[in-house]
């Protein structure tokens, strides 16, 4: 209910401390990026694929054997986290591996399972 939610008894902004806030608020458009990445992990599919990466480089045959899913679901979702810059790949042969793009990645993951398990 609206009245149990803490509030300001009367409007009374305080201007040093929004110009504070104001200069340190990024900028719409990095708001904006920073939501998308986050819509990115939204998805538990990609979550999964994700923490199977965490242990190494994986082969598309890997990860769908390791996440119970067809490559063809996993290639799909490898695109996305791919366009997202969260996975990196290479070349051997005819073989795909794919990898966390970097160790944000992974501090991203620990973090949040470290937050929901608090």
């Amino acid at each position: 209910m609206l009245n149990d939610i803490p509030h300001c008894e009367f409007m009374h902004a305080h201007p040093d401390t929004i110009e504070k806030i104001k200069a340190a608020m990024p900028d719409e458009d990095t708001l904006i990026d920073l939501a998308e990445l986050f819509k990115v992990f939204g998805d538990s599919t990609r979550i999964k694929i994700l923490s199977a990466l965490s242990s190494g480089e994986l082969c598309v045959c890997d990860i769908s054997t390791a996440v119970g899913m067809t490559s063809s679901a996993v290639s799909h979702q490898l695109k996305i986290l791919k366009n997202a810059g969260l996975v990196s790949f290479r070349r051997e042969g005819k073989t795909v591996f794919y990898a966390l793009a970097d160790d944000h990645v992974m501090t991203i993951l620990s973090q949040g399972l470290e937050h929901i398990n608090e």
